[in-house]
């Protein structure tokens, strides 16, 4: 029986814009271990100076994958908590990019994820884009080039290249974006639409919500963490039941077989575009508030940034709740750290404390997903850690209190309301 293999693949290095320096190959290994994710995206291989990084220090590992060389991995696994090491942590070659440009009369700013399976090929797809802009500018090289150009030249780099459109929704850079998306699939690829085997549901939205639009049958929803800093990676993830090599992966991907188990979601309202408004207006609308004032902020008279949710609703040809008969699966989680500065009371979870307990949990428990995921609520507990044992409990019955995001501005996901004493609900875990 294949095992279970969590895979984030969109993530940047540390040659991407607004990016923390500990986004190099060493360090993503490391936190790869820790978080307990399986195979990783790369991450911004156009770069010059990464991929020679990369180069550097990664051998190849099963087929199309690659890993840490033995020198480098040696000294990250020093810190790297014991109950973590064992974890396999393997790459895949990845970039985003970032495509602008003229189609059907409007501007269109499109980012799409390109993974492929040797450097050869990456080798082949950098030469062709050095030759339409400057790759040495951001790891998220930003090119003038039409989505279905840079399919064709990812497909011609390998024919098992794997092209997914990011984040669609988001309404600035994504395929159905209200401000430069396109309405259907074909308008963006044409014949080469049947290449897209999977698109990313972003952070705004949730497979649930992408089942409604019947363009998308067929297509695999596939979720990742977009991660700017190591410790935010896996905050979106997938599940796939396969053996570890590229192949696998993309038949997985290509087929939506029983090989895509499923996603690993954030909440879809803690996306920063979920819902609609003006951050500088201090406006949220939920789409019906929306459609009320006609699409226009009450406060300034200008149009309202729209969201996902609404954009959505727009595209789709089925309702709210509409489910599939059968789908695969979508699991929430909060990330670990923001959980422990909620039971801590701390509103940084980068905070010293938290940092502490962090490191406290993945020792004692394994890696982060290990714990989110299926570490018995009563061994938390057992082992010293009541509060976050209760916050678990909560979280896995999807018992949380939620503010959408909107413009830019990210939601607030809780397991606590504002007036509960955390200190007090935890003993309630003895009754149960």
């Amino acid at each position: 029986m294949a095992h279970e293999r969590i895979v984030d693949l969109h993530i940047h290095s540390h040659y991407s814009r607004a990016t923390s320096q500990n986004m190099n190959i060493s360090s993503l290994y490391r936190w790869g271990k820790i978080k307990g994710i399986h195979i990783m995206g790369t991450g911004d291989f156009t770069h010059p100076g990464y991929f020679k990084e990369l180069q550097e220090k990664l051998e190849p590992a099963e087929e199309g994958l690659f890993r840490l060389k033995k020198k480098f991995a040696a000294e990250e696994d020093k810190l790297v908590p014991a109950s973590c090491r064992d974890n396999p942590s393997r790459f895949v070659l990845s970039v985003e990019i970032s495509c602008i440009y003229s189609k059907g009369g409007r501007v269109r700013k499109l980012h799409n994820l390109v993974i492929l399976p040797s450097f050869a090929a990456a080798e082949k797809l950098n030469t062709a884009l050095g030759k339409v802009g400057n790759l040495k500018a951001d790891g998220r090289p930003i090119l003038g080039l039409d989505s279905l150009e840079l399919l064709k030249m990812a497909l011609d780099a390998d024919e098992q290249a794997l092209f997914i459109p990011a984040h669609i929704w988001t309404p600035w850079f994504g395929m159905f974006g209200s401000k430069s998306g396109f309405d259907a699939l074909e308008e963006a690829f044409g014949d080469l639409r049947t290449h897209i085997y999977g698109v990313e549901t972003g952070l705004s939205s949730d497979p649930y919500m992408n089942w409604r639009v019947k363009q998308l049958d067929g297509v695999t929803m596939i979720s990742n963490s977009d991660a700017h800093s190591a410790e935010k990676l896996g905050r979106e993830a997938n599940v796939l039941s396969c053996d570890l090599s590229f192949s696998e992966m993309y038949k997985a991907i290509k087929t939506g077989d029983t090989r895509f188990v499923g996603t690993i979601e954030f909440f879809p309202q803690e996306g920063k575009y979920h819902y609609d408004g003006h951050r500088t207006c201090g406006v949220r609308f939920n789409p019906a508030e929306t459609k009320k004032h006609q699409g226009r902020c009450p406060v300034c008279g200008l149009p309202l940034v729209v969201g996902v949710d609404y954009r959505v609703g727009e595209l789709a040809d089925r309702g709210e709740n509409y489910k599939p008969k059968k789908h695969k699966a979508v699991e929430y989680i909060i990330p670990l750290s923001e959980m422990i500065a909620e039971t801590k009371g701390v509103k940084n979870s980068n905070a010293k404390s938290v940092k502490e307990e962090y490191a406290a949990l993945v020792s004692a428990f394994g890696d982060e997903f290990t714990l989110l995921r299926s570490t018995p609520v009563e061994a938390i507990r057992a082992g010293g850690f009541p509060e976050m044992a209760e916050a678990m409990r909560r979280l896995r019955a999807g018992n949380v209190f939620i503010e959408p995001g909107y413009d830019g501005v990210f939601g607030v996901v809780k397991v606590f309301k504002p007036d509960e004493e955390i200190s007090k609900v935890s003993g309630q875990l003895s009754m149960i």
